[in-house]
């Protein structure tokens, strides 16, 4: 009987105290939302870049959380209770989240646009290099046929006087062939 009485009285407690009032206290030191907001979008670009390279933020000594508690002059209590506060809010915490998705979003179409600008750039010197590669090979087919118009050119009418003198002529002429490669 003295067990039955004490269930009774434990499941009591239990209704009262999840019968509680709806309303949450307020935080003392609660976060305003736009700083919560800004807090967040902070919070999911560096989750991001964890995600992305996390060895590179270990390398540099970023700890990502204490990094965020520092930007915003807050503790990790402080923010929890914030946090608890305004996620008992739904419809307040869902305004934040959205103002945060929102941000994300335009910040990741100004991205697209930076890196579609980027691959057209890139594709536009591709395509430079290509031309000049193009030009580079005709001109080297125009200077091939000019080499071999001087191979065949007959110098039995030009007479050296001297070695020396045919030697630098020959000289002359590879240097210019050369040139024109």
């Amino acid at each position: 009987m003295l067990k039955h009485i004490g269930i009774i009285i434990l499941l009591g407690v239990f209704v009262f105290a999840c019968n509680g009032s709806n309303n949450r206290k307020k935080p003392d030191n609660l976060i305003s939302k736009n700083q919560m907001s800004d807090l967040l979008y902070d919070l999911y670009l560096i989750n991001g870049a964890k995600g992305v390279n996390r060895k590179l933020l270990e390398k540099n000594g970023l700890n990502p959380e204490k990094y965020i508690l520092e930007k915003y002059n807050i503790d990790s209590a402080q923010f929890a209770n914030s946090n608890t506060y305004y996620a008992f809010d739904t419809e307040t915490y869902k305004a934040i989240v959205d103002k945060v998705k929102a941000r994300l979003e335009k910040e990741k179409e100004a991205f697209e646009v930076i890196k579609e600008r980027e691959e057209d750039s890139i594709q536009k010197r591709k395509d430079s290099i290509r031309e000049q590669r193009e030009k580079l090979r005709d001109s080297l087919k125009s200077s091939d046929s000019l080499a071999l118009k001087i191979d065949s050119l007959d110098f039995k009418e030009f007479k050296p006087k001297s070695t020396r003198a045919k030697n630098r002529i020959a000289k002359d002429l590879l240097k210019i062939v050369d040139s024109l490669r």
